[in-house]
């Protein structure tokens, strides 16, 4: 039987220059949107773009211009990590190439799929110290997952599509393409296919998505669940990032395992679901690190141990038999020796366990019921006696308007962690943070992509007022193309999580921390930038009725509200110590011991 002939492109031979075979490709790949500024070294493709728009209305690529080239990186991430698609970002030759360093590595270092597409001096020119000129493949190497500099023009096609095939295949990632100026102006041959020749990572990349689970594996996994008294589930953003938060959830059910997230994987299982004991770390909920230190069988999927939740990886999960479940070779036994592994997707793993298990019957009643009393015992709680308003009833005031539903960004701080214990997330894809780089400025124009990603979800930055100063201008962005994003601003006048670490680590030296040099005004600023609704909230009494008119209104609306600068981020695991030395504060309760005593005698180690 003769193998149907794949059509060809319509495109295919048609003479475009560099630059429209760029959105040519752009366009085929599903890019909608685009987050970018210009300059002279990438205007051929800036013009493309309009003329695209121009010949192609049904199929408009939306192009949205940033305050900063930083920011363009971060709605970027945004739009990507809501919709699971590839986040486009456009942007000049040298410093709006370098501008976009940090948002490439926070992408690389998070696992997100992005491209970035920068415009480079001509050929001729490289290496000559041009006007614009940046070393951007030295730079970027050792930030991106890839990086392309484009001299041959006849590869420029090929390449774009390699590009975003990289980005999103395997372990996701951002991919850099740095395209001279004479390149995206050079006139070619469209061949609407092909991709470039990448022998090692295909094959590498084939084995990973072929990787099924052997028998032998399969039953050696059962074999340790059947043995353990304790399972627990360790979820990263792994299992986000490979959309395989169904079966996580049904692999949970089957077996009634507890589930502990990372900060990245909150959302892998809704928060709601009984068997979600929420954050694990440095920050983590209690009880979710009591479950840690009491487990005989830890499940690690699309996790990878990262120092925030085993800041001391001999003391972490001591007592438990490991099982690690990556799509990332790299990260297998890199943090912490294992018992049990399995490279490759996440989801088909799950699943091929999750069948497997169908005739076993594996309970773990008294776990349940213990999990249950940590939960009960070590519930989260802070300062209900205050005059002063305390961010996390704020949260927890706003989570009750929206019910688990909206799509949440944050900055980095105080503001981000109280987010992650006080928000309820029913859905993957809706929790937006940087994880691993922790980049301040991160919220705001994440939140600007996420809702042009999704424009039907109601997107709330949750930010402090150190890190909306770091990409304020976005501000202003929202209201250039009325996007209804929702800034709740939580202003303690300070940099809250410093001062907590100077507070209990420094001796109290507020060094580089006074806020009396802080003059902002943060509504005037809002105003001035266009948003007709822009509030301060400073009495308990007021914040009930004006949390739920910011929620409703309509376009884009800025909140602040002023909290107490005293309130600590607990627990608090501190860096390099054990979950035994967790501080709990002084509104969650603690154990004095181990724990075990209150487990049945015949569950005992």
């Amino acid at each position: 039987m003769a193998t149907a002939k794949v059509a060809s492109h319509p495109r295919a031979g048609k003479t475009m220059t560099g630059a429209e075979m760029v959105i040519q490709v752009l366009a085929d790949e599903g890019t909608d949107a685009i987050f970018g500024y210009s300059g002279g070294a990438i205007l051929p493709t800036y013009d493309a773009v309009f003329r695209w728009n121009e010949d192609n209305p049904k199929q408009e690529i939306k192009l949205l211009v940033p305050a900063n080239e930083q920011g363009a990186g971060f709605m970027a991430a945004g739009y990507s990590r809501v919709t699971g698609k590839v986040g486009v970002t456009l942007v000049t030759s040298g410093p709006g190439a370098t501008n976009t360093v940090t948002p490439v590595r926070d992408a690389m270092a998070d696992s997100i799929p992005m491209i970035v597409i920068c415009g480079q001096v001509p050929r001729a020119a490289v290496g000559t110290d041009a006007f614009q000129e940046a070393p951007v493949f030295n730079i970027m190497s050792s930030c991106a997952k890839h990086v392309f500099l484009v001299k041959n023009p006849d590869e420029l096609e090929a390449t774009v599509r390699a590009a975003f095939h990289i980005a999103r295949s395997g372990r996701p990632g951002p991919v850099v393409i740095d395209i001279p100026k004479d390149v995206q102006n050079w006139e070619g041959e469209f061949v609407g296919e092909g991709l470039l020749e990448m022998k090692g990572y295909q094959a590498r990349l084939d084995r990973m998505e072929q990787a099924t689970l052997p028998d032998r594996k399969t039953k050696s996994f059962l074999a340790l669940l059947k043995a353990a008294k304790r399972p627990l589930i360790y979820a990263g953003g792994g299992v986000i990032n490979s959309n395989a938060s169904k079966e996580l959830t049904e692999f949970a059910r089957k077996f009634q395992i507890p589930v502990v997230t990372t900060l990245m994987g909150i959302g892998a299982i809704d928060t709601t679901d009984p068997l979600c004991l929420h954050m694990l770390g440095m920050h983590g909920t209690a009880y979710a690190n009591y479950a840690v230190e009491d487990c005989d069988f830890l499940i690690a999927v699309g996790a990878r141990f990262d120092d925030r939740v085993a800041g001391k990886p001999d003391a972490f999960a001591a007592r438990a038999k490991i099982a690690h479940i990556d799509i990332d070779a790299a990260e297998i036994g890199k943090v912490k020796a294992v018992d049990w592994h399995h490279v490759g997707d996440a989801g088909l793993a799950l699943r091929t366990l999750t069948a497997a298990g169908n005739d076993e019957q594996i309970t773990h009643e008294s776990w349940l019921a213990h999990v249950q009393g940590l939960r009960e015992k070590h519930k989260m709680a802070f300062n209900t006696e205050s005059d002063v308003i305390q961010p996390q009833e704020v949260l927890a005031l706003i989570n009750e308007v929206t019910k688990g539903d909206a799509i949440v960004t944050t900055g980095v701080g105080q503001h981000q962690m109280f987010a992650a214990q006080y928000f309820d997330f029913k859905e993957p894809r809706t929790w937006l943070t940087s994880g691993s780089m922790g980049t301040m400025g991160y919220g705001l124009p994440a939140a600007v992509g996420a809702q042009v990603g999704c424009p039907d979800k109601i997107v709330i930055d949750v930010d402090g007022d150190g890190s909306i100063r770091m990409n304020l201008g976005e501000m202003e962005t929202c209201t250039n193309y009325e996007l209804p994003v929702k800034i709740l601003l939580l202003n303690n006048r300070g940099d809250g999580m410093v001062v907590q670490w100077q507070t209990l680590y420094f001796g109290s030296r507020f060094s580089g921390t006074d806020k009396t040099l802080h003059q902002k005004d943060f509504v005037a600023a809002a105003k001035a930038d266009g948003f007709k609704f822009a509030e301060r909230v400073e009495a308990r009494d007021d914040l009930k009725k004006v949390v739920e008119a910011f929620i409703k209104f309509e376009g884009p609306a800025f909140l602040e509200v002023m909290t107490d600068g005293n309130a600590f981020v607990y627990p608090m695991v501190g860096p390099g110590l054990s979950y035994k030395d967790m501080l709990t504060g002084p509104h969650i309760s603690g154990r004095e011991d181990d724990g075990f005593t209150e487990l049945d005698a015949a569950d005992a180690f």
